[in-house]
């Protein structure tokens, strides 16, 4: 199943404002979704720039969210424990919670928020790194989704 991942400050494929990013207040887009299967237990969340110079960049580690849960506000806060026990692993900056893009001056890259509606709850503490939540969640995703948006730095 396919979850519908927007967010109310960018469109699909556009640029994503300064704000979420190292050049502004470099906090987390608001986020959005749609779809998501009445048996799943739990949402994690990644964001993802493919286009790293040395390779996949992990900008947010997110997991344990309710599922009944549609969405994410602005700025969520950069702590472990989050909006209702929910957990934030370790991003590349090496720092809990949220990391905005940052790329090389001149380069446009590609970052993904990707969604996914779990069928339990990843059995991880605080920290968790990108690597180890896609371990724990391996054969327990109901749903995913993705919203792709862009950033060139001056």
């Amino acid at each position: 199943m396919t979850l519908d991942v927007e967010s109310p400050a960018f469109e699909r494929g556009e640029p994503i404002p300064a704000r979420y990013t190292c050049d502004g207040k470099d906090v987390s887009p608001p986020l959005r979704w749609s779809g998501v299967p009445d048996s799943a237990v739990t949402l994690a969340v990644l964001a993802e720039d493919p286009d790293a110079p040395h390779g996949l960049w992990v900008h947010w580690v997110l997991y344990g969210l309710e599922a009944g849960r549609s969405g994410l506000p602005e700025g969520v806060p950069t702590r472990e424990a989050v909006l209702d026990g929910a957990l934030q692993g370790r991003n590349d900056f090496k720092k809990i919670g949220y990391g905005g893009p940052c790329p090389p001056a001149g380069q446009r890259h590609r970052y993904f928020f990707r969604v996914y509606a779990l069928d339990g709850r990843p059995e991880l503490g605080a920290a968790a790194t990108r690597s180890e939540l896609l371990s724990a969640i391996e054969g327990h995703v109901l749903a995913q989704g993705q919203l792709m948006g862009t950033y060139r730095r001056k």
